[in-house]
């Protein structure tokens, strides 16, 4: 008598072959493409320096998570600071590493000129992508600690 039933070998295949399609398959088949991104897609930035020209970098951004806000100047930065009312305020970015590091995975930095190589080397000790405005150094020696 012959087995007409679906033999655990052809199973397995056919599992296996679905299993494989489904985590090939484009974001954009997923819902991507509708503007549907997931929690777990999204950078969380810090801003450090925000008046001025990191505002402007920050706004570009914004499709992004900005969970922390950064500088030393509250009046300066009080537009940026409404701009992002659910981020954390800092005015010392030491600090702002130091509570936040964990919960940011990238940081912006438009301060001073003079600053730009102490924050980005605090930053990519700690494992954080890092955005400066130029210059990013002043010296030799600062660019090759970095």
């Amino acid at each position: 008598m012959k087995n007409s039933g679906l033999r655990r070998r052809d199973f397995l295949k056919t599992t296996a072959g679905a299993a494989a399609a489904i985590t090939i398959i484009p974001s954009h088949v997923m819902g991507k493409s509708l503007g549907h991104v997931a929690p777990s897609d999204k950078l969380n930035i810090a801003g450090v320096g925000i008046g001025g020209k990191g505002r402007v970098n920050l706004k570009a951004m914004s499709t992004e998570n900005i969970v922390a806000l950064c500088d030393v100047d509250c009046k300066y930065a009080q537009e940026c600071f409404e701009d992002f009312p659910s981020a954390k305020r800092y005015w010392d970015w030491r600090l702002m590493l130091e509570e936040m590091g964990d919960d940011i995975d990238a940081v912006m930095i438009a301060t001073s000129d003079h600053t730009h190589a102490a924050i980005a080397a605090t930053a990519i000790k700690m494992g954080k992508h890092v955005y400066c405005q130029k210059p990013l150094t002043h010296s030799v020696y600062e660019s090759r600690l970095l």
